[in-house]
């Protein structure tokens, strides 16, 4: 997308997605394996979908909204566990879109999708099992004070109200011409949901005041959509080498997207609109916010 802002400060983004990732992956690998009563294929397949690489961008929000919100080292377990559970959340959902009765691909992340590697049954139990180990995670290892908190906002956000819902509309929607409105309510609920959740996550965490929880909302809504319409320009511009994962499927399953709508160049337009409030929103926090503006504005520039 074309530098019509700030420029992107590619090396901040990178370095605190390196980092944020190489330390929740490490805290999920340990919380993972000590389940001794785990049989061995489960978790082999689990592993094989969240140590697969990735972006790693939610639990990074996650911890650098802790940061921005003024968030104290003796908070920080919870932040942790939030991030990790976000990011158990995230991959689940990947590997049960996937699946052959969703929207039956054989590559993600540059490589075979479970199912092709462990089988349809096994996916889904993996799937199944990331969703219960992720609010366990939070149980175990958050503040007992803030663990309510954090278990309804990423059930909330990763449920029939969010995430998931956001799946299902994706689906009725498919052949259909819906009007921007609905593909917005769409998307606020199919992506959204989960990337304001990371943001508040990490404001909760930090025991953020409601005005600044608000303001995590906000940006979250920007930034969601900002993401969507990128990953649909993605869907058309690019290859799936560069990806890691099929491409050019949405049109091919009559999917709504917003180069459909509105075409390649207004997408872009409106996906810099997005990406100007939220970077607004994140200036009034002051300068501990500068980490997620730099998330921000890759979020837009990126092109995986």
């Amino acid at each position: 997308m074309p530098h019509q802002t700030l420029p992107i400060d590619a090396d901040v983004a990178a370095d605190l997605l390196r980092t944020h990732g190489q330390a929740v992956e490490q805290y999920l690998r340990e919380f993972i394996n000590r389940g001794d009563q785990t049989p061995p294929r489960l978790r082999e397949s689990i592993l094989y979908s969240l140590m697969a690489g990735g972006k790693r961008l939610r639990p990074t929000l996650v911890l650098e909204a802790f940061q921005a919100c003024g968030g104290k080292p003796h908070h920080h377990a919870s932040a942790l566990a939030a991030a990790g559970a976000i990011e158990l959340i995230h991959t689940f959902s990947l590997v049960h879109d996937d699946l052959p009765g969703m929207d039956d691909d054989d590559l993600r992340r540059g490589r075979p999708t479970n199912h092709k590697v462990f089988g349809e049954a096994m996916a889904i139990l993996a799937g199944d099992g990331m969703v219960t180990l992720a609010f366990e995670l939070i149980a175990e290892n958050a503040e007992a004070a803030i663990a309510p908190a954090l278990i309804r906002e990423l059930a909330q956000a990763s449920g029939p109200a969010g995430m998931i819902g956001g799946q299902v509309l994706d689906i009725d929607g498919e052949s259909q011409s819906l009007l921007l409105n609905e593909l917005q309510r769409l998307h606020a609920m199919k992506t959204g949901a989960l990337l304001t959740a990371a943001l508040r996550l990490g404001a909760l965490s930090a025991g953020a005041p409601a005005n600044v929880l608000e303001k995590t909302s906000d940006c979250g809504r920007h930034l969601g959509l900002a993401f969507q319409i990128v990953d649909d320009i993605l869907d058309v511009t690019s290859t799936a080498q560069q990806l890691g994962k099929a491409t050019q499927k949405d049109s091919a399953k009559g999917k709504n997207t917003y180069p459909s709508l509105l075409g390649l160049e207004q997408s872009r337009q409106e996906g810099q609109v997005q990406l100007n409030q939220a970077l607004a929103i994140l200036k009034s926090m002051g300068p501990a916010a500068a980490g997620l503006s730099a998330l921000a504005r890759f979020v837009v520039e990126r092109q995986v």
